[in-house]
């Protein structure tokens, strides 16, 4: 090793030392603070006890209202996550295999909703969905009687499931780089249907783009508050929605922080059941 390398090693942490303080900072200090409300006494109007209590959690647990608001959320996230795999797959394998030329562009395309708010999209679900929207009036055009399809689960499924896509897609791309077309024309000329080449070779190849995709869109599907809240129009009752109007509305801050925190559990599950699952299909692929 050299001199220069030598003085240079002992200055390597410090390098580091900026955006840990950041992240200490604005990040873990108010997430500690957060999270220790959980373990106060909240009052009305918005008061808050002096000493530690589980009166919170006992509430929560003597409540049906919240473990079926855990199994709602959890439930809704499945159908999202379900939605935009079924959807974004073909898409991103057509984006995966189209010409050098293209590829850019076709990627550009899939992404390009990331540049609007959510709030925009939602808002543009709430045309197209709503009563008089398109979907509505082309049902009534052919002679169904359209279902509602805002103010209720199923909008908010659909909005959130479309707005979550781009993220979806992505993950895909960067699994489908694990894909040689050489394998495909190598099954298919050994005489493998193309469904078969998809099922022994495509699918398995492309598996921890999924698990990533999946992970992602769940975890956002979790903890999205805008379209629930705008799609649902306050019928539609999941973590993040009863987290605002808990902090927001009632002042219920202990609760806010305890369902936050219920929260954060449910997205350490979902890390461990990623990397689980992540490691067996290396070790399979192996």
């Amino acid at each position: 090793m050299t001199t220069v390398a030598r003085r240079t090693l002992p200055l390597l942490p410090l390098l580091v030392v900026p955006a840990v303080a950041l992240n200490l900072l604005t990040f873990l200090y108010p997430m500690i603070r957060l999270l220790s409300l959980a373990f106060y006494e909240g009052f009305p109007g918005g008061g808050i006890g002096d000493e530690l209590s589980l009166a919170v959690w006992q509430s929560m647990l003597e409540d049906d209202f919240y473990p079926g608001l855990l199994l709602n959320s959890l439930w809704t996230a499945i159908q999202i996550t379900v939605i935009a795999l079924v959807c974004a797959y073909p898409l991103a394998l057509f984006v995966h295999r189209a010409p050098a030329r293209w590829r850019n562009i076709l990627v550009v395309a899939c992404i390009s909703p990331l540049l609007l708010s959510a709030v925009v999209r939602t808002y543009g679900w709430m045309l197209i969905l709503g009563d008089a929207g398109f979907v509505p009036s082309l049902l009534r055009a052919i002679g169904f009687d359209p279902p509602r399809l805002v103010f209720n689960a199923t909008g908010v499924v659909i909005g959130l499931a479309e707005i979550l896509m781009p993220y979806m897609i992505l993950s895909l791309l960067a699994g489908f780089g694990r894909l040689n077309p050489t394998l495909d024309e190598a099954a298919a000329s050994l005489g493998a249907p193309p469904f078969t080449v998809f099922r022994r070779v495509i699918l398995p190849l492309s598996l921890p783009g999924v698990l990533l995709g999946c992970l992602l869109v769940f975890v956002l599907s979790v903890s999205s508050f805008v379209t629930p809240k705008i799609l649902g129009g306050g019928r539609v009752l999941l973590l993040a929605t009863e987290i605002y109007d808990q902090a927001i509305v009632t002042l219920n801050w202990p609760l806010a922080a305890a369902l936050s925190l219920v929260t954060l559990i449910v997205f350490g599950c979902a890390l461990v059941a990623y990397g689980r699952i992540a490691r067996r299909v290396e070790l399979g692929s192996a």
